[in-house]
């Protein structure tokens, strides 16, 4: 058509080829928008809170699950590029998987519930809270991540990054019955240990202090054990950092060393009066 030039006249062609062999050689991998479609019909199936439908009877129910596991198995057929043996291996032990993942979420979605008096129950928490839906999506990564399989488990972590506000490494590894409480700004890295019966509040940092890229493999994050409430804004760095069970770390806190069990840490202020 006249006015419109053809694509190799409007850009350069040794660029376009340069492009076009980048694309020709990078691996094939599932799309985000794919994984994260995924993500979100298997938590309306584990929890009906979630779901935007009524199914009429158990054989529609029947056929919706089996459309979960068909598009897992394309997913993974897509990352492993078709070696069928390692799919069928990874996607039946995800499947098996999933009795015992609803129930730890389940566990979770309880003690937010029981955590927070603004609570009326444990399906508003599921339905709405962003704590509870950045946690199930880390439940689901985490079993990703200790299959080995590449790249989808950080995608889901941050797509759910990127609608609550919550970054959770799907490495990390945390106990059951585990609390975030509004929770926009919380960052759990990748090496972070947390223990059971955890409550964390909004804008909690678990993170390392300042690394080598070569000591990437090493614990950079700190432990938190039992029982272990963390109020808002505080930070808490380092591989060696432990925090003692039945604690309770106050607001605003740094913390870079241990502290021992049943602790009480809190930030002071200093008042500067002129006159």
């Amino acid at each position: 058509m006249d006015g419109i030039k053809s694509t190799s006249d409007s850009m350069d062609e040794a660029f376009l080829k340069k492009l076009y062999e980048e694309q020709k050689a990078c691996k094939h991998i599932p799309s985000p928008e794919g994984i994260c479609k995924w993500i979100e019909g298997l938590l309306s199936f584990l929890f009906p809170q979630l779901a935007n439908q009524k199914f009429l009877n158990f054989m529609e129910f029947e056929v919706f699950a089996k459309k979960i596991e068909l598009d897992l198995h394309l997913l993974l057929c897509n990352l492993f590029e078709g070696n069928l043996d390692q799919v069928t291996k990874l996607e039946s032990e995800i499947i098996s998987s999933l009795p015992s993942l609803k129930l730890l979420i389940q566990k979770d979605a309880e003690a937010i519930d029981r955590g927070d008096p603004a609570s009326p129950n444990v399906t508003e928490v599921i339905r709405t809270y962003p704590g509870f839906y950045a946690i199930a999506i880390y439940r689901i990564s985490h079993l990703f991540y200790t299959l080995n399989i590449p790249l989808i488990p950080r995608i889901l972590s941050e797509y759910a990054h990127t609608k609550t506000g919550i970054e959770i490494h799907p490495a990390a590894q945390i106990g059951e019955s585990f609390c975030i409480d509004h929770g926009t700004g919380v960052v759990i890295g990748e090496t972070v240990i947390i223990g059971e019966h955890v409550k964390i509040y909004q804008g909690v940092t678990l993170g390392a202090i300042s690394v080598k890229k070569e000591m990437a493999k090493t614990k950079r994050h700190p432990t938190i054990e039992d029982h272990v409430v963390i109020y808002s804004g505080t930070t808490i760095l380092g591989g060696s950092t432990v925090i003692g069970h039945h604690s309770i770390i106050g607001g605003n806190v740094w913390l870079t060393e241990s502290v021992p069990p049943h602790s009480t840490i809190y930030y002071k202020s200093t008042e500067n009066i002129l006159s």
